[in-house]
C-alpha cells in the first residue's frame, strides 16, 4: 500500500509577501507596495521556501526571476489572497459604524495640492473616519482592495467597480511672471516652439496633444523633462519655462501666469471608483459622496 504523503504546513500569511514580491518583480518593490522593510520580505520568502520545501526565486542580476513551481503555486495563492479580500468585504459591507480607516489613491498633484483641505474638511465633519492616502499616478487595483476608492483620470473597465464622473480638470500653458519677463510671451501655438518648455520624459501626453493640433513635435523640443508631475509644477514656479497645468493648481501661485489662452487643452475627466461590494459600507459611501461633492464645487469654481 502506498504511503500518504504528510500534507505540508506552511504559514498561509507568508502567501501575502510571496505575491508582492511575484507582481513586483523584487524586494524592494514588494516591500514598497506592502510598506514593510526589504529584509522582512526576504525572511518571509526564505521561510516560505523552507515551509514548501522549495524554491520560489532565482536571484539575478535583475531581481527575482520566479521558478516553475513558484508560477504553479501562484494560482492557488492568488485564490486564497481573493478569499480573504471576499471576507474583508463582506465584514466591512456589514459594519454600520462610521469609525475606521478609508484608503484613498490619487495621482501626486491630487494628493498633493487638491485633497488636503478636503480631507481637512472632512475630518472636521467626521473625525471618527481615518483617511490614508497613497499619492501615486499608477492605476491601484482596486479588486484586491490596495484602496477602497480611487480618484482616477481614466474610467475603469471592470465590472464589478462602480465608477463615477464627478469633475473635470482644466488645463492650460503657464509660466512664471519670472520667465516671461525674461523671456517674452509666446504669440501663438507655434510660438511656444520657440520656448523653453517643460514636459513629460517618457509619457506621450504632451506629444500627442501637440499632434493633435497639426504640430509635430519630438522629446527634444521640451527643454526640462520629467515624468513627476509636482516636479514639473514646481519647475514651472522656478522660471524653468512653460508648462503645461491644471487651472486649479496654477491658481495657487501668483507668481504664475497664464499663457496663450486661447490655446485649448482637452480637460481630463475626475472619476470617483470603488468597489461595489463595499460601496454600500457606511464609513466609505461618507467619503465616496463627500468628495463627489466636494471636488465638483472646488473645480467648478476653479472653472469660472
Amino acid at each position: 500500500m502506498d504511503k500518504v504523503k504528510p500534507a505540508i504546513d506552511f504559514d498561509w500569511t507568508l502567501m501575502r509577501s510571496f505575491l508582492a514580491v511575484l507582481d513586483a518583480g523584487s524586494l524592494l518593490g514588494a516591500a514598497r507596495q506592502l510598506h514593510q522593510s526589504q529584509p522582512t520580505l526576504g525572511r518571509h520568502i526564505q521561510v516560505l521556501e523552507t515551509q514548501l520545501g522549495t524554491a520560489l526565486f532565482e536571484r539575478t542580476g535583475r531581481g527575482l526571476t520566479p521558478t516553475v513551481a513558484a508560477r504553479e503555486i501562484a494560482e492557488h495563492a492568488r485564490a486564497m489572497q481573493d478569499a480573504a479580500v471576499a471576507l474583508q468585504r463582506e465584514l466591512s459591507r456589514s459594519s454600520g459604524d462610521l469609525t475606521g480607516t478609508v484608503r484613498l489613491t490619487a495621482s501626486q498633484t491630487v494628493a498633493t495640492y487638491l485633497l488636503p483641505p478636503l480631507i481637512a474638511k472632512l475630518r472636521k465633519e467626521t473625525p471618527e473616519i481615518q483617511i490614508e492616502l497613497v499619492a501615486s499616478d499608477e492605476v491601484k487595483n482596486l479588486l484586491r482592495r490596495e484602496a477602497d476608492i480611487a480618484l482616477r483620470m481614466v474610467r475603469p473597465e471592470q465590472e464589478s467597480l462602480i465608477a463615477r464622473k464627478v469633475a473635470s480638470l482644466a488645463l492650460g500653458t503657464y509660466a512664471s511672471k519670472k520667465y516671461l519677463k525674461a523671456h517674452g510671451a509666446p504669440t501663438d501655438a507655434m510660438d511656444l516652439l520657440n520656448h523653453q518648455l517643460i514636459g513629460y520624459d517618457q509619457v506621450m501626453t504632451i506629444l500627442k496633444g501637440f499632434r493633435a493640433f497639426g504640430e509635430t513635435v519630438s522629446r527634444e523640443n521640451f527643454a526640462f523633462r520629467t515624468d513627476d508631475n509636482v516636479v514639473q509644477w514646481e519647475a514651472v514656479r522656478a522660471g524653468l519655462g512653460i508648462g503645461f497645468v491644471a487651472d486649479y493648481l496654477a491658481k495657487t501661485d501668483r507668481t504664475v501666469a497664464r499663457v496663450l489662452p486661447d490655446f485649448q487643452i482637452p480637460d481630463l475627466p475626475i472619476w470617483l471608483t470603488t468597489h461595489r461590494e463595499i460601496h454600500g459600507n457606511p464609513r466609505i459611501r461618507r467619503v465616496y459622496d463627500f468628495l463627489a461633492a466636494e471636488l465638483a464645487t472646488v473645480l467648478a469654481k476653479d472653472a469660472s
